[in-house]
């Protein structure tokens, strides 16, 4: 854009330009400006005050030589966060008195004129924080949000978001797809998380659920001939929140039909390739690496590995059992492993450091973690009592363990092991100078197995979701061993944080009725479930895939913040409460009494 369309873009009538817009080339013209008291200096006699609008901040200068009395006295008693509207010439500023931190500190705008459009109360938080003081705690952002919103960083969150989004948009209709809505009362369908309810009054006693996701509707765009779709969608879940998570977020949801996972991998990239270069201005390299699921469990511990840590898990059993340390060799005995990563420089972490590391390691599913240190003065720790010349030389060759290096060891099944290690190798990243490289690292994990084993009751639940094609098998292969069939399934990882999940769908009946066979359905609750797309699949379905992106995340990622409540305008607590307007909140009996609703107490 122009700096004559910027201007005319924020032009209308009680304004002719945008604050953050001026610059030196408006020297000598007549300005009209409306926006907030941002900050105030009164300095006896002349009166400075940063007033702010969406596009930035610009001084406004209150002086006796320029600016009548009446106007004067109401700029030395301006509040914080007024609103006002104000007319003037603008001027350069003295060489001497050029602020190199706004982008407007070339100029300022000498005033004439002054009205005040809107008083301000004493604010419950600042606005203008001063970059020396910390913020509020979140509590408090969070119940006086439009406040908080209204901080310049804040804003440019939002900035941020809306061009990636933008460009999401541009993205994918240029490839062809069609953005299309899909109902956000629906039906419940397992998708890994509990559903929320709509009770429907004119239907009483059944309930809508909110969409986890648009997965089943997007397919069935696809059974349509619709061939692309894509959405910017609100999803719901009901499920604990994190940091990264909320209840309701947004998605990036596309669906391909006629395409192979190259086809997929090729969407996404040109789009974020788009995303980024629009939002950031930055250049991403593509395309992006990919790795298969069982490298990424076997060489990291986890499907989301940040690969900017150059460490890598790696299996000590051949060097440390048969040594004559027990912990080990029973490990072994019971079919198990003993796994570790090789901590360059790390040999310097004090006792209490590898106590907080056994720690770290219970906490994720070890028994605990034992160490080994090489430093001048030799070998220390628990096994080092009973290395043999056969094993230090294997350590020093076969595994990289330089003087000066930490081993940390894990011993079990790899479910055990590959957790604790996961952990631990990212916690000792944070804390090394070289731990972890600035650079961004990008990964698609592929091959995935269908299902994997529930924690607690070791029943096969879907690793991904229950509608993602099967690897090269048939219905009795999923029914007799569900839990070792691979999937058609991908995710995209940045820095160890998983963005987006997709997979090639299961296309043919036969294989979703076992899949949700396997999930312990039975054929009266698949027909109940999900007749309505095993119905359209009896008319001729494409192969078809897709992926969705969490924008949420991707978005705290491009402005560098760790929680996404940071890029969600009106975001739930860890409570899922919102704070500002008190949600949710009770409803009165006759209001539950048209919904057929009766609560019980607890």
């Amino acid at each position: 854009m122009s700096d004559a369309e910027k201007d005319r873009s924020w032009a209308t009538t009680l304004r002719n330009g945008g604050c953050g817009n001026l610059d030196a080339a408006w020297a000598g013209r007549e300005v009209r400006l409306v926006g907030w008291v941002h900050r105030r200096r009164d300095l006896g006699g002349v009166v400075f005050v940063h007033l702010r609008d969406r596009t930035g901040l610009v001084q406004l200068a209150f002086g006796p030589d320029w600016t009548p009395t009446g106007a004067l006295e109401s700029g030395t008693s301006l509040n914080p966060e007024d609103v006002i509207a104000v007319s003037g010439e603008v001027v350069r500023r003295p060489d001497d008195a050029v602020n190199p931190n706004m982008a407007t500190g070339e100029i300022e705008v000498r005033v004439t004129t002054i009205e005040r459009l809107a008083v301000s109360e004493p604010l419950p938080i600042l606005v203008a924080v001063p970059p020396e003081e910390e913020l509020p705690s979140e509590e408090l952002r969070l119940r006086h949000r439009v406040l908080d919103l209204r901080r310049p960083e804040m804003l440019r969150h939002f900035e941020v978001r809306h061009l990636a989004t933008n460009a999401a948009r541009k993205a994918l209709s240029e490839e062809g797809f069609l953005e299309v809505e899909t109902p956000f009362l629906t039906r419940r369908t397992p998708e890994g998380a509990r559903d929320f309810l709509v009770p429907s009054r004119v239907q009483r006693g059944k309930f809508y659920a909110l969409p986890q996701s648009p997965q089943l509707y997007k397919q069935l765009l696809m059974v349509a001939g619709f061939d692309r779709y894509f959405q910017v969608a609100r999803c719901l879940r009901d499920e604990d929140l994190r940091a990264d998570r909320q209840p309701e977020f947004t998605q990036v949801d596309a669906e391909m039909s006629f395409v192979a996972e190259d086809d997929v991998f090729g969407v996404v990239e040109r789009m974020l390739h788009r995303m980024f270069s629009d939002a950031l201005g930055l250049e991403i390299s593509v395309p992006f690496p990919r790795m298969t699921y069982a490298e990424a469990m076997e060489s990291y511990g986890t499907d989301k590995p940040d690969l900017r840590i150059p460490s890598r898990l790696q299996d000590f059993t051949e060097t440390l059992t048969g040594i004559g340390f027990g912990i080990f060799d029973s490990a072994a005995a019971a079919g198990g492993r003993v796994r570790g990563v090789v901590v360059k420089g790390g040999a310097e972490a004090s006792r209490a450091r590898l106590e907080a590391a056994d720690g770290t390691a219970r906490a994720n599913g070890a028994r605990g973690a034992l160490w080994l240190k090489r430093t001048p003065d030799g070998w220390s720790g628990a096994p080092a009592k009973v290395l043999d010349e056969a094993a230090i030389g294997a350590l020093a060759e076969a595994h990289g363990v330089e003087q000066g290096d930490l081993v940390l060891l894990v011993a079990g099944l790899d479910t055990e092991t590959s957790a604790p290690l996961d952990a631990l190798r990212r916690e000792f990243a944070d804390e090394l100078p070289a731990g972890r490289s600035g650079i961004d690292r990008w990964v698609w994990i592929t091959d995935f197995p269908l299902f994997e084993p529930d924690p607690d009751s070791g029943e096969p639940t879907p690793s991904h979701h229950p509608f993602t094609m099967a690897v090269d098998a048939t219905p009795d292969d999923i029914l007799a061993d569900p839990l070792g069939i691979k999937s058609r399934a991908y995710d995209l990882v940045l820095n160890g944080t998983e963005l987006l999940s997709g997979s090639i769908r299961c296309h043919d009946a036969a294989l979703q009725r076992a899949i949700l066979q396997v999930l312990g359905l039975d054929a009266a609750q698949i027909e109940a479930r999900f007749g309505f797309l095993l119905e359209a699949f009896r008319y001729g379905v494409p192969p078809h895939g897709g992926f969705a992106l969490g924008l949420d995340r991707l978005v705290a990622m491009m402005v560098d913040v760790s929680s996404i409540r940071e890029v969600i305008a009106f975001p739930k607590t860890t409570a899922a409460r919102g704070l500002m307007e008190d949600a949710p909140s009770p409803l009165e009996a006759e209001e539950l009494e048209e919904l057929g609703l009766r609560l019980t107490d607890g």
